[in-house]
C-alpha cells in the first residue's frame, strides 16, 4: 500500500520523498481530517470529514443523507487525500484509492459490533479523547481498503545546495 515491495498499488515516481509504512500509519494516525472525492452523474464532490486507520483500512463516520453517502451508493469508488504543510519543503500526505462500504447499521444507533469495537474506541480517542463514541442516528460507517497508496514527504528532500 505504499512504496514498499510487495504491497499492492505501490507508487513507482517519488520514491525517494515516499514515506515508509510506518511513518504512513503513524502520520495518518495523527492527522484529524481527510478530503473525500465520490463522483456522480454531475461530476465529482470532494468534502472533508473525520477518520481513523487501522493500518489495514480507513474507516470514515459519514453522515448517511448526505451527497458523499449517495454518491457512494452508485459508484463505490472514491479517492481520499490526507495531508499537512505550509512551505513547500514541510508537504507530507497521503492518497488513497478504492471503494467504500458500508459496515454496521446503516445509521449506526449502537447495536454491539464486533466488527466495529476497534474502530470506534479509535476514533472517540481521537476525537473525543473517551473509549466510547455517541450515535445520532444520523452516521454510519465506512471502510476503505486501499487498493492504491500514494504518499509524500517533502521533508525528505535535499536542501539546496547539499550535494
Amino acid at each position: 500500500m505504499s512504496a514498499a515491495a510487495g504491497e499492492p498499488g505501490g507508487q513507482r515516481r517519488g520514491r525517494s520523498i515516499a514515506m515508509s509504512v510506518a511513518e504512513r500509519d503513524a502520520f495518518l494516525a495523527e492527522q484529524r481530517v481527510c478530503r473525500i472525492a465520490t463522483t456522480d452523474s454531475s461530476g465529482p464532490h470532494v468534502s472533508p470529514l473525520w477518520f481513523v486507520w487501522d493500518g489495514r483500512a480507513l474507516w470514515l463516520y459519514s453522515v448517511v443523507r448526505s451527497r458523499r453517502w449517495a454518491d457512494i451508493e452508485k459508484d463505490a469508488r472514491v479517492a481520499v487525500v490526507v495531508d499537512a504543510g505550509e512551505d513547500y519543503r514541510e508537504l507530507r500526505g497521503v492518497e488513497l484509492l478504492g471503494a467504500a462500504e458500508p459496515v454496521g447499521e446503516v445509521p449506526r444507533a449502537g447495536e454491539p459490533d464486533d466488527g466495529l469495537a476497534r474502530v470506534e474506541q479509535l476514533f472517540a480517542r481521537k476525537y473525543r479523547g473517551a473509549d466510547t463514541i455517541d450515535y445520532d442516528l444520523r452516521h454510519a460507517w465506512l471502510r476503505v481498503v486501499p487498493t492504491k497508496v500514494v504518499s509524500w514527504d517533502f521533508r525528505k528532500l535535499r536542501a539546496p545546495g547539499s550535494g
